[in-house]
């Protein structure tokens, strides 16, 4: 009965495709929270040796939620996590695919050990993963060898999004240049940028591209490690403002109220309105601008946890889903002058920020960006774009006589 129960449970994470010839959503798994939940309720039905087993998995850094209490959870922001690990192979497997020269192909014995760079789970077949996207992979045998390959449609595609990806250039170059100023010395190594390609909208040839924008940036070497630095070339005040000080503007109560720092005193203490007023300033946010010179403040005191605090909601604001993974964030701690206890800071602004996923890998959103039905409230034409793919990807076969031109229709 046990085992059976626990099939049910791994049949919520998988997609069901749609038969419909249109593109129809894509489908939303249930989250992870949801399936320990489920997990945990069947151990009174155990015996003793398996419940302790079960136990102890459940109570694991990956199985864990991060956000312990579940009253405090968002079920439609943990589902958009649980949407990624669904649609892991496709994005990293068209990606990788992309990179080889035309025609975009690689032998099926190759792909079955590059299950990092392919995003399908250890020890699977990569066929297996392949097959549940049949209008965008295929598996060709070219000299009685099978390979994996991509359709006509996803080349088309593919074509489609580096078309999205020349109109957004721009767009993109001013985000990085907002980046470079972010942090400490003006300058970040071009392999964490590539490594974070994805999160900030970049296309995966942005390295080689730099040096076609002289006026904003400069490649350099560094002569510690030998690494390629990007630097920034000049300094450009308009670019100097977060997004806080422009909801500010707009509405100031709303951005004092979003973020809250604890200030300890005693319950009674008498207040008159003038120290009231300070008061409630340094509780509430005040605006420290994550452009200045973080490394002026002095650590471990209250405008530079505020500081950090914004340097973090700055990054979230550039990137295209208002989101990031925490190896995201922690890819450039030294940059942006992190601490260790930048997580006990984080939980603490629960009105700005929200936790998502296990102890061991999980993601910040910022709250505003999101409704409550965790769909973005402003749509980057690269997000339009991936949801039209996993719309695709969703999708089993095409109506007899149907084209790819009137699919894309």
């Amino acid at each position: 009965m046990a085992r059976r129960l626990f099939c049910a449970t791994r049949a919520l994470l998988l997609p069901v495709p749609s038969p419909a010839p249109a593109p129809a959503p894509a489908p939303v798994p249930a989250s992870s929270a949801a399936v320990a939940e489920a997990a945990a309720s069947l151990l009174p039905l155990l015996p003793c040796k398996r419940r302790k087993k079960l136990l102890k998995k459940l109570r694991s850094p990956r199985v864990a939620p991060i956000e312990p209490e579940a009253a405090r959870r968002v079920p439609a922001l943990d589902a958009v996590l649980d949407r990624d690990t669904a649609f892991r192979f496709l994005h990293r497997a068209r990606s990788f695919l992309a990179s080889l020269p035309p025609p975009h192909r690689i032998p099926l014995s190759e792909a079955g050990k590059l299950y990092r760079e392919l995003g399908f789970p250890r020890g699977r077949k990569v066929a297996r993963s392949a097959a549940r996207h049949p209008l965008l992979f295929h598996l060709p045998t070219v000299d009685s060898v099978p390979h994996l390959a991509l359709t006509p449609l996803m080349r088309s595609l593919l074509e489609e999004e580096r078309r999205i990806h020349e109109e957004l250039l721009p767009s993109r170059v001013r985000a990085v240049r907002k980046l470079l100023m972010l942090t400490a010395h003006r300058r970040v190594p071009l392999a964490k940028l590539h490594h974070c390609r994805a999160v900030l909208g970049l296309p995966d040839d942005f390295r080689d591209r730099v040096r076609d924008f002289p006026d904003d940036f400069r490649v350099v070497v560094d002569p510690t490690d030998g690494r390629h630095v990007l630097e920034l070339a000049r300094w450009d005040p308009a670019l100097a403002v977060s997004a806080l000080e422009r909801d500010f503007v707009v509405d100031e109560r709303r951005v004092r109220r979003t973020f809250r720092f604890a200030v300890p005193h005693r319950r009674l203490m008498p207040l008159d309105a003038e120290d009231a007023d300070r008061l409630d300033a340094a509780t509430t946010f005040p605006l420290v601008s994550p452009y200045t010179n973080g490394a002026l403040l002095k650590p471990w005191t209250p405008e530079a946890e505020k500081y950090r605090v914004g340097v973090v909601h700055e990054f979230l604001s550039l990137t295209v889903e208002k989101r990031a993974m925490i190896h995201h964030i922690v890819e450039f701690k030294e940059e942006f002058g992190l601490t260790r206890h930048m997580y006990e800071s984080l939980q603490k602004q629960n009105r700005a920020f929200y936790l998502a996923g296990t102890e061991m890998n999980w993601a910040l959103f910022l709250r505003d960006a999101y409704d409550e039905n965790g769909v973005l409230k402003e749509k980057d034409p690269l997000v339009l774009f991936n949801e039209k793919l996993q719309r695709y990807a969703c999708m089993t076969k095409m109506d007899s006589g149907e084209t790819i031109s009137d699919v894309q229709a």
